[in-house]
């Protein structure tokens, strides 16, 4: 660490080099009037941070982060399973079921979005602390409307559990990123979001089994009392957080920046100046959010399917199966849970996979492979149940489709984007996702209804007609990461063009760069805090291959755009599929608040006595 450290000559202002690395070094008391002091306290405090301890203090956030979306994933899919069970005795037709779902996801069609900023804007803690508390909220309601067999109580309080959801997967995922994005990545990513999937196969297992040994109102109390656990650790985070933090030497958000200039301008002003300098530049304009480029927006065309492929059919599942091949409610509900399972086991996997691969496109050709596993389910389950009898080979392919291609849908962000959009682009991801489960969620149980009066006979054909428009889907997904690996190819082509250009006046212009400084006046800034404060240092993707140290050049999807494709014409697309991306979402929101007034019943009108 001796290279970094802060050069001092005579009583000239403190200089401090400012590298695109990671640092461990705690804070040195600005105050000081001993110039040797500050070195002495630099070595000093910097070994006073070992590694060991900075791993089990990462490992204390990471168990955090596990930790605050345990009750949002179990209550996700308590639902499920008692689809049946709900038919049965509180009278719910296939639409009301779809809309409870819909209600539950139609709030992730925006609140990432919202999310993303947010977390950019106040930060990780305070971001997470209004998810998990809006979340415990809306599930007291679900309780309270489940109780007095009230539909119309049950679809709000999902509508408000939706807002907290997707925001707090924003934060989950960027609190990993945030602690772990140069101490492997993928199996940190990974255990973050198994322990989400392991919550929701735990509750699509045992929802039918408490239902029918404690009564109806059981897996609501379970879902209720572990959203109310997650919000307790958020708030033991939130009071932990500082030292977690300073202890692990993670760099500082921009609230954060913000906050440490506005304390270290009671006492200096042009400390507290540059520290709000650097905050500025990790802040997200929504107006950057078009040149990212042609790679990203395919990415965010793949989300839509994405949504449509996975979710709803995981909580169809278990009453497809009851009716397609004749299976007792416990049985179904057994089968359905299993697709679940496969992300317990292949996350950190797949994790510790793409930690150690090299090739530049490995994770598109795992996510092909997922498809098409995927797809194969499907097939399986479109084939006439009489030549087929189970549905047991459908759900091993996709449990193993589904088990690892949530983490690469995640993993790629920082590939395709700079490091401070991250979390702006989790938001953008996972917003579209639920737009396209949202939407056709609402669509599949109008499908199922759409022949509810006739015989079995009905209702077999609706459900050929659901898994047929399933598997199409699904071939469009795969047709999507095709076309984004080819344009990912396009990108790193032309980034390897502009690296073989680089001459010796650049490299020598940014080993320049690399050693420029600024004042501090009479202290010293935390390096690991700050960040790097060259722009194009931080557009550097985490994964994948980097620019040669040597050279200058630096890229992202916008800033190497494929040959013949110029950069106007590049922002003006993005702008195009912005706008395309709002529609979508506002089609959602139509077709779900129109299916609701139409299809929506009382208690009475449902027949409930």
């Amino acid at each position: 660490m001796s290279s970094h450290r802060p050069r001092q000559s005579g009583r000239s202002p403190i200089r401090i080099s400012i590298q695109t690395r990671s640092y461990t070094e705690p804070h040195i008391d600005s105050t000081s009037q001993n110039p040797r002091l500050h070195d002495e306290e630099l070595v000093e405090r910097d070994q006073a941070i070992p590694p060991t301890r900075a791993f089990i203090i990462r490992s204390l956030a990471l168990l955090c982060a596990c930790s605050l979306s345990v009750g949002s994933h179990y209550a996700s899919y308590t639902l499920g399973p008692l689809k049946s069970r709900l038919t049965r005795e509180m009278k719910t037709s296939n639409t009301e079921f779809s809309l409870l779902i819909s209600a539950f996801s139609l709030n992730s069609t925006w609140t990432p979005l919202v999310g993303g900023m947010m977390a950019s804007k106040l930060g990780t803690t305070l971001t997470s602390i209004v998810a998990t508390g809006v979340i415990f909220s809306g599930q007291v309601l679900l309780l309270i409307g489940e109780i007095r067999e009230d539909v119309r109580l049950m679809v709000f309080g999902l509508f408000v559990f939706g807002f907290g959801v997707s925001p707090l997967a924003v934060v989950q995922e960027s609190i990993i990123v945030r602690f772990f994005r140069s101490h492997g990545l993928g199996v940190s990513m990974a255990l973050g979001l198994v322990a989400g999937k392991f919550a929701s196969f735990i509750s699509a297992r045992t929802s039918l089994p408490l239902a029918e040994r404690f009564g109806r109102h059981a897996p609501f109390y379970a879902s209720t009392f572990l959203a109310a656990l997650s919000l307790l650790i958020n708030l033991l985070y939130m009071s932990s957080s500082k030292w977690l933090v300073r202890g692990s030497g993670t760099v500082l958000e921009a609230s954060e920046i913000r906050r440490e200039a506005r304390r270290r301008s009671l006492y200096d002003v042009s400390e507290a100046e540059a520290l709000e300098k650097v905050a500025r530049k990790h802040r997200i304009r929504f107006n950057d959010i078009p040149k990212l480029g042609d790679t990203f927006w395919a990415y965010i065309g793949l989300n839509v399917l994405c949504g449509t492929v996975w979710a709803p059919f995981t909580h169809l599942a278990a009453n497809i199966f009851e009716r397609r091949y004749g299976l007792t409610e416990d049985a179904a509900s057994t089968q359905a849970s299993y697709l679940l399972i496969g992300s317990v086991v292949l996350y950190p996997v797949t994790g510790f996979m793409i930690d150690r691969m090299k090739h530049p496109q490995a994770i598109l050709r795992m996510f092909m492979l997922s498809s098409v596993l995927t797809m194969l389910g499907y097939a399986w389950l479109v084939l006439p149940p009489a030549w087929t009898r189970t549905p047991s080979p459908a759900v091993a392919a996709f449990a193993t489709g589904i088990g690892f291609s949530p983490l690469l849908l995640v993993i790629l962000v920082p590939q395709l984007v700079p490091l401070k959009f991250v979390s702006t682009t989790l938001g953008v991801h996972k917003s579209m996702e639920q737009t396209g489960a949202t939407i056709f969620q609402t669509i599949a149980g109008l499908v199922l209804d759409g022949k509810g009066s006739r015989a079995s006979q009905g209702e077999a054909s609706t459900t050929q007609q659901l898994l047929n428009v399933f598997l199409v889907f699904n071939v469009l997904q795969l047709i999507g990461i095709v076309s984004l690996s080819h344009l990912d190819r396009r990108r790193r082509e032309a980034a390897d063009t502009l690296q073989s250009a680089v001459d010796d006046q650049e490299e020598a212009e940014h080993e320049s760069e690399e050693e420029s400084t600024f004042t501090g006046g009479e202290g010293d800034i935390l390096a690991s805090e700050i960040g790097p404060l060259s722009y194009t240092d931080q557009r550097k993707p985490l994964l994948g291959p980097r620019p040669r140290a040597d050279s200058g050049a630096s890229y992202s999807p916008s800033s190497c755009p494929p040959k013949g494709v110029g950069e106007h014409s590049e922002i003006r697309r993005g702008r195009i599929f912005m706008c395309l991306c709002a529609v979508l979402i506002c089609c959602a929101w139509v077709l779900f608040l129109s299916t609701a007034w139409s299809r929506l019943r009382s208690r009475e009108e449902r027949g409930v006595s």
